[in-house]
């Protein structure tokens, strides 16, 4: 069982930063796969980024990649995202999430919400322009 708790949302100008942080609970952080998604005000929850139990492997939505990086501290049981460059479209709720087994996604896997059993409350993330 894997508890996840974001932090670190809150409200920041066009082309300024945030790093945001899921603290999860449990033993076996290190062997989960971790994602990031968001959902924005009438929109559907959509993929962020995530990263694999190991941390070797990275993956990116188009719409952040080259601005935000994923990374994660199994020593701090934490996952961050960090955000630069942050535009109006990225406002939404942030969610972290780990996958359903541990070490269960590969590849493509990581893109899909529905592979992921827990998750946290959400952080909210507003851009003003």
């Amino acid at each position: 069982q894997v508890q996840l708790v974001e932090s670190g949302g809150g409200l920041v100008q066009t082309g300024g930063s945030l790093r945001l942080s899921c603290a999860a609970s449990g033993r076996t952080f290190s062997t989960y796969g971790m994602g990031w998604f968001r959902q924005a005000p009438g929109k559907e929850r959509e993929f962020v980024a995530a990263i694999s139990w190991s941390g070797d492997l990275c993956y990116y939505a188009d719409s952040v990649n080259n601005r935000f990086t994923i990374a994660r501290d199994n020593a701090k049981n934490t996952v961050y995202l960090q955000m630069n460059s942050l535009k109006p479209e990225d406002t939404a709720v942030y969610y972290c999430a780990a996958e359903r087994r541990s070490r269960s996604l590969i590849g493509s896997m990581y893109y899909n919400d529905y592979e992921y059993g827990y998750w946290g409350q959400g952080t909210q993330v507003t851009v003003s322009s």
